[in-house]
Order: C-alpha cells, then structure tokens, then sequence
C-alpha cells in the first residue's frame, strides 16, 4: 500500500484496506496464543479468515486485476498438507469463487496509462511469484522436518517396545531360574554346614569353606531379591541416596561376591554436593554388569569414576584389559551380542572367552529407563571404559 500510494502514484481507498490490516492484526494477536495447541477447526477458520481478508484487500485493489491476487494460491497448498481431505477441498473451493468473483466485482485500479498498467502488472507477477515460492519452501520443509522427527520417534518407540519385549522374557526367565536355584543353594548350604564341623579339613580348607558359605549365603540373598521384586515391591516407594554412597554401596556389594578383583571409586571434585537419586533395581544390576565384564577383561584394579553437573550425572568404569572389540563398540549393549560380537579376550589377550553380551544390554536398557545412555570407548592408554550419562531431571 506505501509503495503504490507514495512511490508508484496509484490512488488506492486506504480506509477500508487499513480497516481490513487492523482486523488481521486483531486476529494475529489471537491465533498467536493458541499456536501448537490449535484443533483442526480452528486451523480451518484461520485458512478462511485469510482468503476472506485478502479477498477483501485485492477486491478494493483491482480485484483480478492485481497481480497479487495469485497469493490466494499459498493457503490452498497450507490446506492440503495441514487439513484432512474434505477441509482441504472446501479451501480450495473458497479460493476458488473468491478468485471468480473478484473477477467481476471489484474496485478498479486509477491507472490511466495502459503500457505502464502492463509493466506494473508483470512486476506483481513476479514479485508474487517469489513471495509465493519462499512461503511454501519454508512450509514444506517444517512440515517435512516435522514429519522425520515423528519418524524418528515412532522408530525409537517401535525398538523401545521390542527391547522391552526381550527384557519381559529375561525376566521370566530369571524368575524360573531363581525358584530352580533354590533347593541346590539349600543343599549346598546344609553340606557345607556339616563340612565346617569335620574336624579332618586344614585351616586353608576351613577358609575356603567360610567363603564358600558367604558366597551361598549372598546367593540366597540376590534369589530372595529378586522374589521380593517380582511381588509387591516398588523401586519408586525407594528414598533418594547421594549418587556417591549409592555407587560406593554397589561396588561394596559387587565385592563381597567378588573378594579377590578390586575396585576403587574416584569422586570428582566439585563445589556442589552430590545429587541425589532413586536408583531402581534393574540400574543398580546394570552398574553391577560392567563391573563384572571390566573384572572379566583385565587382572588389575578397577576404577570407578563419579562426577556430575547441574544437569547430569556421569559414571565411568575403566579398566586395564585390551578393549573392546569393534562389534561391540558398534552395537554398544543395545542389543544381546552374536557368538562372533561376544569373543572377548582375557587379561594376556590370547585366551578368548564368549559372552552373550546381557550385562551391557541390561545396563543400557537400565539406563536408558532413567532417560540416560550408555557409551562405550576404548583408553588411549590400554583398556576400556563404560560411561553412564543420567539425566539429573528425571
């Protein structure tokens, strides 16, 4: 309106046009608080307020006439890829009779000169075309980008669902194992009882004897968990413990089961305490998983690395074995490993030992259940490292 009025010198009724921009300002104003949150109705009576208002602009401009009147095409394209079918197509029929009737009803344009009429009427050509281009370029790639982002989300429910598939049926598993364990845990328990009283057994056998039992009774322990978890217990009902004394009290269990490897946890200095967290049991047998698989790759102590900032909390277990394999970092406990990915060396990196690979696949769908992730990596150094990322928020 400023560059026909003022520039080009074309007369142009600008009460009714400012009148028609200050209803469409009004009607911004509105539409703008319900952006993201507007139903299909409402996206439709916002499509049909806009080829009215600019119906009503092109009908006090030249009608037909104005090379703008090409801009009613844009929101027939918005319809079609916003709106279902019929919605969309009563769009596109009110474009449609707006444009017939602005082609005989309309206020004419004050343009005496018929060759600079034709010039100014091929720079609005133009000039619409581009303005139409832009806006369904940028249209188009929104919704398109929107459209992967579902995707990627209903991929990452679809692999959610199948994980949570093969967990359901390790659980079943578990749960039949532990009542199978049972009685030979009870029997192996009674014999050792009656071993421990024979008077012919040396200190050194009496010492593996006193261990044996421990190992029995802890056994016994980690079953009766595991049937206390499968009734009513709740992980949520847990209070929340300071991450360093939650990880210091895993690794003290994971010992007593393993008195011979070692390890030692390592906190970050930092001004601010330690966050505290309310760890479900499936993360607690996660962290207890990498310490059994960095136990199984070298000989020398384990290290235990606790830090955290404002957002996360982050947990690394490194050790001093050879690393891991190339499948594994690709696959990285997002699913059981192959017979192939599972070949693992020991500590003289000569004698490999399969795995099916379930530790890092619970401690990553642990993990992730926390709304974290798990990273694998091998040390410039020598050995490997399994980091656990957790979101502070959740």
């Amino acid at each position: 309106m400023v560059v026909a009025e003022w520039v080009l010198d074309i007369s142009l009724p600008l009460l009714p046009l400012l009148a028609v921009l200050l209803l469409n300002g009004i009607a911004n104003l509105l539409y703008a608080r319900r952006v993201g949150e507007a139903t299909l109705t409402e996206l439709f009576g916002q499509y049909c307020f806009d080829i009215a208002s600019l119906s009503a602009l092109l009908f006090f401009s030249g009608g037909a006439t104005n090379p703008f009147v090409s801009l009613l095409l844009p929101p027939v394209a918005m319809a079609a890829l916003s709106l279902p079918l019929r919605p969309a197509m009563a769009i596109a029929a009110l474009a449609c009779v707006a444009y017939s009737l602005l082609m005989v009803a309309f206020v004419p344009l004050a343009v005496a000169d018929a060759t600079r009429a034709t010039r100014l009427h091929l720079a609005g050509m133009w000039l619409t075309f581009i303005v139409s281009a832009v806006m369904l370029l940028w249209l188009i790639a929104r919704m398109t980008t929107a459209i992967r982002h579902r995707d990627a989300q209903l991929a990452a429910a679809r692999e959610q669902g199948l994980r949570d598939e093969r967990i359901l049926a390790l659980a079943a598993q578990a749960a039949g194992a532990a009542h199978e364990l049972g009685t030979p845990l009870a029997t192996m328990a009674v014999i050792a009882g009656d071993l421990e009283h024979d008077a012919r057994l040396g200190v050194e056998a009496q010492a593996d004897l006193a261990l044996m039992k421990t190992q029995i009774a802890a056994c016994k322990r980690i079953i009766h968990q595991l049937a206390e978890r499968a009734g009513a217990e709740r992980w949520e009902a847990a209070k929340p413990t300071p991450a360093d004394v939650w990880a210091q009290g895993v690794i003290d269990r994971w010992m007593s089961l393993r008195p011979r490897p070692g390890a030692r946890l390592e906190i970050a200095v930092s001004a601010a305490p330690a966050p505290s967290l309310v760890a479900e049991p499936a993360l607690d047998q996660g962290l207890v998983g990498l310490l059994d698989n960095a136990a199984k790759a070298g000989a020398g102590q384990i290290l235990v690395s606790v830090s955290w900032s404002a957002a996360s909390l982050r947990i690394d277990i490194l050790d001093n074995g050879p690393g891991f394999p190339a499948d594994v970092l690709q696959i990285g406990g997002r699913e059981p490993l192959t017979h192939r990915a599972s070949q693992v060396h020991g500590s003289d990196g000569t004698h490999p030992a399969a795995g099916s690979g379930l530790g890092l696949f619970l401690a990553d769908t642990a993990v992730r259940r926390h709304g974290g992730r798990l990273a694998l990596s091998n040390r410039p150094e020598g050995g490997g490292c399994a980091s656990l990322e957790l979101p502070l928020a959740s």
